[in-house]
C-alpha cells in the first residue's frame, strides 16, 4: 500500500497486472488511486485529458477519482510519468510503413533498455516499456522520430492499462503482455537518446534536402507535438508544406510528423490525410509562383 510519508508510490511486479484485469475503467482507476498512484481521466477512446490542467490535475484521492469516473465511466486512464508516480516509459511506436522495434532491440543489446518492469502492448501494436525512476534524478520527455521511439518522463504522461483507444473504427486495449521476474532497473534516458540519435557530422557539401528553404524537421515536429487542440491539424498541414517545399520525400516527412501529430492527439487516418493533402497542394505550386520561404502570415514561431 501507499506510504503517505513517501510521495512515490510503491509499485510491485504484480501491480500493473492486477490493475489491468479490472472489469471496468472506473474500477481500474480507483485501484490505481488506492495504491497511491495518481491518475486523471482522458477522453473515452482517446488520449486527450478531460481535466483543465491535464496531467497536472492527477491525484491519488480515491474520492476525487470516483467522482471523475462516475461522471465519465468510459474515460481512459492517464498516468503521469516521472517523479510523481515513480515510473518512466519508453514508447516503441508502430506505423503502417515503419516500426521502432528494431531500434529498441539494438538499444537492449547495448544494455540501454534492459531493466523494464512491465511491457504493455499499445492499441497500435507498439509497446510501452515501464522502468522505475531514480530518486532525485529528473529525466525529461523527448522524441526521436527517426527511430520511432519516444520517452515519457518528468513532464509527460501515458495512457495506462486497461484503457482503450479507437484504431480504424475498432476499440483496442492497452494490454500487459509481460511482467519482469527480476528487479526492474531505471533507464538512462540521456544515453538512450544519444544511442538512438547520435550526433551527425556536418557535411562538407550540404545536400539539397538540408539546404532548401532552411526548414528544420525536428523543430517543425516539436511545433506539431505541442500544438493545442483546435490548431493541431492546421499546424500539421503547415509543417508538412514546409517540408515538401524543402524537397523532403513523403517517407521522411511522415517519419518526423506522424509521431509528433500522434503525441498531439490526432488520429492516424487524419494525420495521413493531412500530409497527403500538403503534398498535393504544394506540388501544384511551381517555384515561380511561390518564391522564397513561407509567407510571414502563415509562419508559426519555432
Amino acid at each position: 500500500m501507499y506510504d503517505p510519508t513517501n510521495p512515490v508510490p510503491h509499485w510491485t511486479v504484480a501491480t500493473m497486472r492486477h490493475v489491468a484485469t479490472e472489469d471496468t475503467l472506473a474500477g481500474a482507476a480507483i485501484r490505481y488511486a488506492n495504491l497511491g498512484i495518481p491518475v486523471f481521466p482522458c477522453v473515452p477512446g482517446g488520449k486527450q485529458p478531460l481535466t483543465p490542467n491535464g496531467f497536472h490535475d492527477a491525484t491519488s484521492s480515491a474520492r476525487a477519482v470516483h467522482r471523475w469516473w462516475q461522471r465519465t465511466p468510459a474515460a481512459n486512464i492517464g498516468l503521469p510519468t516521472g517523479a510523481s508516480t515513480g515510473i518512466l516509459v519508453v514508447d516503441v511506436d508502430v506505423y503502417s510503413r515503419a516500426s521502432g522495434f528494431g531500434a529498441f532491440e539494438r538499444a537492449r543489446s547495448e544494455g540501454l533498455a534492459e531493466g523494464w518492469g512491465w511491457l504493455v502492448r499499445t492499441p497500435s501494436g507498439g509497446v510501452h516499456a515501464y522502468y522505475p525512476t531514480v530518486a532525485g534524478q529528473e529525466q525529461r520527455c523527448w522524441q526521436v522520430p527517426s527511430a520511432h521511439i519516444d520517452f515519457r518522463g518528468d513532464g509527460g504522461y501515458v495512457i495506462a492499462p486497461p484503457s482503450r483507444v479507437e484504431i480504424d473504427g475498432v476499440l483496442r486495449t492497452y494490454d500487459v503482455i509481460a511482467v519482469a521476474t527480476r528487479p526492474a532497473r531505471s533507464v538512462d534516458a540521456t544515453k538512450l537518446r544519444a544511442f538512438l540519435e547520435p550526433p551527425r557530422r556536418k557535411p562538407s557539401v550540404p545536400s539539397p534536402s538540408v539546404v532548401g528553404t532552411g526548414c528544420r524537421p525536428d523543430a517543425l515536429a516539436a511545433t506539431v507535438a505541442a500544438a493545442p487542440e483546435g490548431g493541431r491539424n492546421r499546424s500539421l498541414f503547415w509543417a508538412s508544406c514546409r517540408m515538401v517545399e524543402d524537397g523532403l520525400d513523403r517517407t521522411t516527412v511522415a517519419s518526423y510528423l506522424l509521431p509528433a501529430a500522434q503525441h498531439a492527439g490526432l488520429p492516424d487516418r487524419e494525420i495521413e490525410t493531412t500530409i497527403d493533402s500538403a503534398f498535393r497542394s504544394t506540388s501544384r505550386l511551381s517555384a515561380a509562383s511561390r518564391p522564397g520561404p513561407t509567407r510571414a502570415s502563415e509562419a508559426i514561431q519555432l
